[in-house]
């Protein structure tokens, strides 16, 4: 039984590139359970607030509840609930999962091989980890569930990954001057660029292309904040800041709250700015919430040359 495959292909809701991520995240908690206690059950009233959190948190901005996940994953044969009355879930309704003291956990199945193959839990981790997620959040989603990897069992294949251009992070650098669309950071040692990465809009992990249309420079902070939902791209090229974002801190006012309504740091002139069906995406399956009113900050970067030149509208490439 290819256990890899069965992780790559859980049935999902989809439609129009929409993130359903409720059966990833219950299988990933459920192998850190395993880590715990191989045998052990994961009633549901026990862990349902530790799945409303990693569904908040992880999830798309829409409300969700873990009870679909903890009755639906059963069809994926990866998965098992019984009751006090025997095998099978009672339902998808959170008051029959209660109601009933459902219980769940790895199929013994799969329980078997992995103690057979010890490396199989890693392997299925990053399965889902790639197929859901972007590598920005792999290491944050790890320890939030507590799942403990080492390097080697993370290595393998992973069932028809796509392959991501090798220039392309340089491309976007260089489109962008290297320098964060956001905040306008630039730090070099001698001449390497450092805490500037190359960050997607549309996910990779949801077709999103390999492309500079798709791609901004981001700092490692605020890389980060996009991935979250605490940031965003609005109409205009003008940065949107989720208001479920509390920060009391000046730092977390200056380099995060006062971005709001900036417009974005934009690619040189020629360049494509992110396409219109990419920041659509990102705004219905990544941000979070309503956005905050624009800061009445001076909007100066005050750093002069290209750095201080904002993207207004998209511009028609040149060349």
């Amino acid at each position: 039984m290819d256990w890899l495959e069965r992780a790559a292909t859980l049935r999902q809701w989809t439609k129009g590139g929409a993130r359903a991520p409720h059966k990833p995240l219950l299988l990933l908690y459920a192998l850190s359970r395993f880590q715990e206690d191989a045998d052990g059950e994961l009633f549901y009233s026990a862990v349902e607030e530790d799945l409303k959190r990693l569904l908040a948190e992880y999830g798309p901005p829409n409300k969700t509840t873990p009870a679909y996940p903890f009755h639906h994953l059963v069809s994926d044969g990866v998965w098992e609930v019984r009751t006090a009355h025997g095998p099978g879930s009672p339902g998808s309704a959170v008051r029959d999962l209660r109601a009933a003291g459902a219980a769940g956990r790895l199929t013994p199945e799969l329980r078997a091989a992995m103690r057979r193959e010890p490396s199989l839990l890693g392997r299925m981790v990053r399965v889902l980890l790639d197929q859901h997620f972007p590598p920005s959040l792999h290491g944050e989603l790890c320890e939030a569930i507590g799942l403990e990897l080492e390097p080697a069992e993370t290595d393998g294949l992973s069932p028809a990954r796509r392959r991501r251009g090798r220039r392309m992070r340089e491309l976007v650098l260089t489109a962008y001057e290297y320098q964060c669309a956001f905040c306008g950071y630039d730090g070099r040692i001698g001449t390497v660029p450092v805490g500037l990465e190359a960050a997607h809009v549309r996910w990779w992990a949801f077709g999103g292309p390999d492309d500079v249309d798709n791609r901004l420079c981001l700092c490692s902070l605020h890389h980060k904040l996009f991935d979250k939902g605490v940031l965003g791209i609005g109409d205009g090229h003008h940065i949107l800041v989720s208001q479920h974002f509390v920060g009391r801190s000046p730092a977390a006012r200056e380099h995060v709250i006062a971005l709001a309504g900036r417009p974005l740091i934009g690619p040189q002139p020629g360049v494509h700015p992110v396409a219109t069906r990419h920041r659509s995406w990102h705004t219905d399956q990544v941000f979070h919430g309503a956005t905050r009113p624009a800061a009445n900050l001076p909007r100066s970067r005050s750093r002069g040359g290209s750095g201080s030149r904002p993207q207004v509208s998209p511009r028609t490439p040149t060349g």
